[in-house]
């Protein structure tokens, strides 16, 4: 399985084929990802561990234990983690192109916004 470790914690690829992708993905307390849009792929996001906080275009929401979201292809969007324990997550990744450089990152706590590839966000 793909493993990989990012500043705001580590995501594991569980399975992959054409049209889909599910990946483990788990944000350390206080972390988030970068502010960010897809132009191939749409994402749902399932908390098993942890609250979500998810920015979806405008809105802003909290995704509780066994609650999802579905992010829109072309959304703009962050996964962040507001509370003090892992926030643990399922994404499921649906589209025609999966691959890691359709990330366009639009803000990013770790000055990213210059590369364009980030296997876990």
């Amino acid at each position: 399985m793909e493993r990989g470790e990012r500043p705001w914690g580590t995501y594991t690829v569980l399975d992959e084929h054409q049209g889909y992708k599910i990946k483990r993905i788990e944000v350390k307390p206080g972390e988030r990802l970068s502010l960010q849009r897809h132009h191939h792929r749409s994402e749902h996001w399932i908390v098993v561990s942890g609250t979500a906080r998810v920015t979806c275009n405008d809105r802003e929401l909290t995704v509780n234990i066994n609650e999802s979201t579905f992010i829109p292809m072309g959304a703009v969007h962050r996964l962040e983690n507001p509370g003090v324990i892992p926030l643990v997550i399922i994404e499921v990744q649906s589209g025609e192109y999966l691959g890691e450089d359709d990330i366009v990152r639009l803000q990013d706590d770790y000055h990213r916004t210059e590369k364009a590839v980030d296997a876990g966000h």
